[in-house]
């Protein structure tokens, strides 16, 4: 199959990938559409190590084999954490902080920038007929949005910067304005601003607020620059949920 392989720092087109082969309890699932994530182009930049591999965890697909015959032919997308399935995290529903945990495009587990993929049949979940594929692809990012209320308890009355108006800072401050909060979303230039401005979203530069200007700040810019933003917008006692994935160790 044609994969996307990423190794030292380096992507290639392979045409003739190996096709993965499913184990026991797991499906085949042919990727209909994938999403490009700021992850996966910081792993290109050498955030992960020695990663080696194929990159991509936002997908959306059909199963095409299982031992499980029902799930055949459904349309799905996946949570991207594998969990061992025996120690304490995975039997507690927490396989993300499984010791011996994998990572769909992540960590020892190829991604979805390929033709075919293999994951076990507890970590797929079905897509309705009323959702799109453009519209499903975007599940894996809305659901790290969701868990920040999951996380932090959300007060109406506090104040919410959400730094790094791309797609996931986005999905975020809507997620965290259905919550009651007031939400203001920051970026470094007016031009990125205006489309949570279309929305009727407070916005505005990082600049133009002084320190210790909010209770909560989710810093989504991918970058170092943002997440020293967050530092210093946050007031004292607040809290700061760090949502960036950068490979910059300054």
């Amino acid at each position: 199959m044609q994969a996307v392989f990423c190794e030292n720092k380096r992507l290639t087109l392979c045409e003739n990938y190996p096709d993965p082969i499913p184990e026991q309890d797991e499906a085949l699932v042919r990727v209909t559409l994938a999403g490009i994530c700021a992850t996966d182009l910081e792993i290109a930049k050498g955030y992960v190590p020695r990663f080696s591999g194929v990159l991509g965890h936002e997908f959306v697909g059909v199963v095409e084999a299982a031992e499980d015959k029902s799930w055949i032919g459904k349309r799905v997308v996946a949570s991207i954490n594998i969990g061992c399935g025996s120690c304490s995290y995975c039997l507690h529903d927490e396989p993300e902080h499984c010791p011996n945990r994998r990572a769909l495009g992540i960590h020892n587990k190829d991604g979805v920038f390929a033709e075919c993929i293999t994951l076990p049949l507890r970590n797929l979940l079905e897509v309705p007929d009323s959702i799109s594929d453009e519209q499903a692809v975007f599940t894996e990012p809305l659901a790290a949005a969701l868990r920040i209320r999951e996380q932090v308890k959300i007060r109406p009355s506090q104040k919410t910067a959400v730094i790094g108006p791309g797609r996931l800072g986005l999905l975020v401050a809507q997620v965290l304005q259905l919550a009651g909060g007031d939400v203001t979303v920051l970026g470094r230039r007016l031009e990125s601003l205006a489309l949570p401005a279309s929305w009727g979203m407070a916005t505005g530069l990082t600049t133009d607020f002084a320190n210790s200007s909010f209770d909560l700040v989710v810093e989504v810019t991918g970058n170092n620059a943002g997440f020293k933003q967050a530092l210093r917008l946050v007031r004292p006692l607040g809290t700061i949920v760090l949502k960036s994935t950068f490979s910059d160790k300054n």
